[in-house]
C-alpha cells in the first residue's frame, strides 16, 4: 500500500494499478447468487469525465435536478426523474473539483485555482474569483459562504453575492501527503475540515475563526511514506456526531460541538466512508467493504471479494450498500451481512466517485464521462 501511496502522491493517472508493477493485481470478479437486479432509468453523456487525471468529481443535487461536471469544464444540470437536460455551461476552464450546490448556486473549483459560481436555475456565470491553489474537491456553501479547501492546505470562506473573500485558514500541510482533498463540509453556522496531518477542524462559517480541532491520527514511522496520515475522505455529520477516516491511521467519531473523540480505531481509507442509521460502511485501502457499529466502532461484516479494485466511498441505498470500481462496475452489497446482491458496468474507464442515492435511483457518474440513473429491483 505505500506503493500505492506513491502513485496516488503522483497522482494523475487514470488506473491507479498501472503505474506499479508490484502491487497485487485487483480480485477478478467472482459468481454469486443474485439477490437484487440493477436496471438503467437513464443514463446521458456529460462529456470527457475526469480524462486521464484522477478526479473524483461527484455529482450534487439540489431539488428534483442533479448537476455534473467535466474535467474540461462543461458543467450540466438534469432532471433527476427523466434525465432531460435543463441547461449546460462550457466554463473553457479545467475543473478539478465539485461541484458543491446551495443557495441557488452550483460551485465548482479548478485546477488552474480559480472558483467559479453558477445560478443553479440557469447555468449563468454568477462570478468568479482566484483562489491560492488547485481545488480537488467540492466547495461547500452554506449560510452566504461559499467554503473551499485548495491544495496548498488553506480554507477560505468567499461571499456567496459576488465571491469576494471572506476569510482564509491557513494550517502548514506535511512534506509529503496523497494528491487530493476532503471536501468541507458546512452544518448549520460550522464548517468542518479534515486535513492532510491527520487533523479534523471545526470553524465559524462566517469568519473563519477556529472552534476547535481533533487529532484522528497521529503520523508514526520513519520514512514520510509511513507517516502519511492524510484525511482525503470526506467528513459526515450525522445526529450531532462527526464520522471520519483517515489514510494509515484511524477512523473516529467525534462530537460535533466539543470535537472530543467519542472513540477511534485503527482503519486506513482515502476513499471514504457512508452511514447507515446503526451502521458505518468504509472502503478500506485494500478495497475491502467493512461495516461497523455506529455507537461502539465494534466489526459487523467485511467483504474481501472486491479487494484492490479501487472502490469508491460506499453508499447506501435502500436495503443495499453501494460501491463502484475502477473498472466501472457498481456492485450492490446486502447491508445485514455484506454478501453481493447486484453487479452493473456503466462506465468503461471506472468509477471514483462515490454513488448518489436519492430517493429509489442511484445516480453514478464514471470517469468516461456517463451519468446513469440505475434502480434495484
Amino acid at each position: 500500500m505505500l506503493a500505492l501511496a506513491a502513485v496516488l502522491v503522483a497522482g494523475g493517472c487514470s488506473n491507479p494499478f498501472e503505474k506499479s508493477s508490484n502491487l497485487e493485481p485487483p480480485a477478478p470478479l467472482t459468481e454469486y447468487t443474485p439477490s437484487a437486479k440493477l436496471t438503467t432509468v437513464w443514463s446521458r453523456n456529460v462529456g470527457s469525465g475526469a480524462g486521464k487525471r484522477y478526479l473524483r468529481l461527484r455529482p450534487a443535487v439540489l431539488e428534483n435536478r442533479v448537476f455534473a461536471a467535466e474535467s474540461s469544464g462543461d458543467v450540466s444540470a438534469y432532471d433527476v426523474a427523466t434525465g432531460e437536460e435543463i441547461w449546460r455551461t462550457a466554463t473553457d476552464t479545467p475543473v478539478s473539483g465539485g461541484p458543491g450546490v446551495g443557495d441557488d448556486l452550483v460551485v465548482v473549483g479548478t485546477s488552474d485555482g480559480e472558483v467559479l459560481a453558477l445560478k443553479a436555475d440557469n447555468g449563468e456565470v454568477a462570478w468568479r474569483r482566484r483562489v491560492t491553489s488547485e481545488v480537488l474537491a467540492a466547495p461547500a456553501v452554506g449560510q452566504g459562504v461559499v467554503v473551499v479547501r485548495t491544495q496548498d492546505g488553506k480554507l477560505a470562506g468567499l461571499a456567496t453575492s459576488d465571491g469576494t473573500q471572506l476569510w482564509v485558514y491557513d494550517r502548514a500541510v506535511p512534506a509529503l501527503s496523497l494528491r487530493g482533498t476532503s471536501a468541507p463540509v458546512v452544518d448549520g453556522d460550522m464548517v468542518v475540515a479534515g486535513l492532510d496531518s491527520g487533523l479534523l477542524v471545526a470553524l465559524a462559517v462566517k469568519d473563519g475563526s477556529l472552534i476547535w480541532e481533533s487529532r484522528i491520527a497521529i503520523p508514526s514511522g520513519r520514512s514520510e511514506l509511513e507517516r502519511l496520515v492524510d484525511i482525503d475522505a470526506d467528513p459526515v455529520v450525522q445526529s450531532a456526531v462527526i464520522y471520519v477516516v483517515t489514510y494509515q491511521g484511524r477512523v473516529g467519531a467525534v462530537e460535533r460541538i466539543t470535537g472530543r473523540l467519542q472513540w477511534r480505531r485503527d482503519m486506513s481509507s482515502h476513499a471514504g466512508l457512508g452511514l447507515s442509521r446503526d451502521q458505518i460502511f468504509i472502503s478500506d485501502s485494500d478495497s475491502f467493504v467493512w461495516a461497523i457499529d455506529r455507537d461502539n466502532s465494534a466489526s459487523v461484516w467485511r467483504q474481501d471479494k472486491l479487494a484492490r479494485r479501487a472502490l469508491t466511498p460506499p453508499t447506501v441505498f435502500g436495503e443495499h450498500v453501494a460501491v463502484g470500481d475502477f473498472e466501472g462496475y457498481i456492485h450492490l452489497l446486502d447491508r445485514d451481512d455484506g454478501r453481493l446482491a447486484a453487479r452493473e458496468r456503466v462506465d468503461g474507464d471506472g468509477i471514483a466517485a462515490a454513488p448518489v442515492a436519492v430517493g429509489d435511483l442511484l445516480l453514478v457518474y464514471g470517469r468516461g464521462g456517463t451519468l446513469t440513473a440505475l434502480r434495484s429491483e
